[in-house]
């Protein structure tokens, strides 16, 4: 598009704005912002647009919903629970299922947009750690992702606490126990938050006040700064033919880039509508009200809490007493490390590779993930100890399903949590690799035709032609993973790297950075089977 041409829909609604209110100029400037195109941009959208379904469910969710924990007798239309003493948010939640117009589905889709917002969330973030995309000058939207990310989490611990079913109540013992078992202040945190010795009589009105207010209003700020930083540093760009670190190449804001968006957004409205429609979840009646006395079989959180519940079943039953003091590591190590591992990860590591790398340069094109191998790595072994977690924490159910015994899934577990993420590191850093060597091949040979070529010789060899023009310049796109040099040019060390934390870094630069497979770079004759060449030697068909 020419930077000069202005497309009559954008001209003719700023020129309307600006007649009445003066923003003409503002906003013929940014309706015209181009947005790169890529199915992988849409990730985050996933996100953002199952939060504003959340918003919309939640507040009719909240007109009905009574978050108090005093004791009434059932009287509504589920039969099977009438006359049974329960909580008001219980009975309130099976009015809303039962009674409300309406209100199961919307139950159900604040439930599925609730799982749907922090997947999206999470596969977004993994999208940008691969491509690189939290790179200067993006480091403080990443954080800001990271505190959504985190922010998330407690949302929807507070949410799934809420309606006081047996479930639920589970879940929520296990968190009174973290709390009790911090140090110094955890008898204070679970006092203040419970209203007393648990179950207490005030953490479904305090989670609730957390649920509809705080939180959400800490993540409506944190959503609005991280679209406002994104739409003033411009997007990342998949690297491609006339794509470079100064320009962006897609299609503007308005009207493409809001009719794509605003179609996306009923997608996924639809997606939500239908899952709430036909695919039960959380079915709180099956489970009854929530008593300390009482506890089911086969319990699991939710998938994003899944993690948590798999260390807590893997960490063994360790403490430390001293004093007349128990400090119940058992607990304490599960709660905190694998969360504080994960997060902490996420936040530091930008700063972490910008100290190795030494690269202080701004980046706007996204590197595809098998040109930076250990970078890539690095998130796969994150993401299979994620994963260990995630499904040791229905180890009671895998071992009744298979007919193994618990405790070896539990022993597997407790092996598989140190050498999954070792051997996912080792595959991955060799897969990528083999692909940039293929990018090399595709470069230097060509793509494979499938035509069949019979040589004077008699080898038969498979034809290559020129890669597609878009394709190549795709791969063109890679550039060395940046690294710090550890003499100057006199062979002396500089000052910083002459310590030894400077040893470290220059040792852990040159593994870390610079070009492992070049693509312009010598690559050898491919070999070709040949068949029947000794034979058919002085009969060879012309080529």
């Amino acid at each position: 598009m020419s930077s000069g041409t202005v497309p009559k829909p954008i001209a003719s609604t700023s020129s309307f704005i600006d007649d009445r209110i003066g923003a003409g100029n503002f906003l013929k400037r940014n309706l015209r912002k181009i947005f790169p195109d890529h199915w992988s941009f849409l990730l985050g959208e996933i996100a953002l647009y199952s939060f504003v379904i959340l918003l919309l469910t939640g507040t009719f969710l909240t007109f009905f919903f009574k978050p108090s924990m005093g004791e009434v007798v059932y009287d509504g239309s589920y039969e099977p629970l009438k006359g049974v003493m329960m909580s008001e948010a219980y009975a309130s939640t099976l009015s809303i299922s039962f009674d409300v117009r309406g209100g199961l589905l919307m139950r159900q889709m604040h439930h599925w947009a609730a799982l749907l917002f922090v997947a999206g969330m999470m596969v977004h973030m993994l999208r940008v750690f691969f491509t690189g995309a939290y790179r200067k000058p993006r480091e403080l939207n990443w954080l800001i992702g990271v505190g959504l990310l985190t922010l998330a989490l407690f949302e929807g611990l507070t949410g799934y606490s809420l309606p006081d079913d047996l479930l639920s109540g589970a879940g929520l013992r296990i968190t009174e126990g973290v709390m009790i078992s911090l140090p110094l202040v955890g008898t204070w945190i679970t006092f203040f938050l419970f209203g007393g010795e648990y179950p207490g009589e005030d953490v479904v009105s305090r989670f609730y006040s957390m649920h509809i207010l705080l939180i959400p209003g800490i993540l409506l700020a944190l959503i609005t700064a991280h679209l406002m930083l994104m739409w003033v540093q411009k997007h990342t760009q998949m690297p491609g033919k006339g794509r470079t670190n100064t320009n962006v190449v897609g299609a503007p804001f308005y009207p493409a880039f809001m009719a794509k968006s605003g179609a996306y957004f009923m997608f996924t409205f639809g997606a939500i509508a239908l899952l709430g429609t036909f695919a039960q979840i959380n079915p709180i009646w099956l489970f009854g009200p929530y008593s300390p006395a009482d506890i089911s079989a086969g319990s699991q959180p939710d998938f994003y809490m899944g993690f948590l519940e798999g260390s807590l079943r893997l960490m063994p039953s360790w403490e430390i007493n001293f004093l007349g003091f128990t400090l119940p590591l058992s607990v304490l190590i599960p709660a905190l490390l694998p969360m504080g591992i994960i997060m902490t990860g996420l936040a530091l590591y930008p700063f972490i590779e910008r100290w190795v790398t030494g690269d202080r340069s701004e980046h706007h094109i996204a590197e595809r993930p098998r040109n930076n191998p250990h970078r890539t790595s690095i998130g796969i072994s994150a993401v299979t100890f994620y994963g260990i977690l995630w499904l040791l924490g229905a180890n009671d159910e895998i071992a009744a399903f298979f007919h193994v015994s618990l405790n070896w899934t539990t022993y597997v577990g407790r092996v598989l949590i140190f050498a999954g993420p070792a051997l996912a590191y080792f595959i991955t850093y060799r897969m990528c690799l083999g692909l940039q060597r293929r990018d090399a091949a595709v470069i230097g040979h060509g793509v494979e035709s499938g035509v069949i070529k019979r040589l004077p010789s008699g080898e038969y060899i498979e034809v290559h032609v020129p890669s597609n023009e878009a394709i190549e310049a795709h791969m063109r796109g890679k550039t060395a993973v940046p690294m710090i040099t550890d003499t100057d040019v006199d062979g002396i060390p500089p000052k910083g790297m002459r310590g030894p934390l400077g040893k470290l870094r220059a040792k852990l630069s040159k593994a870390y950075g610079g070009e492992k497979i070049p693509l312009d770079g010598e690559h050898p004759h491919e070999e070709h089977a040949a068949v029947g060449s000794d034979v058919e030697k002085d009969r060879s068909l012309p080529s």
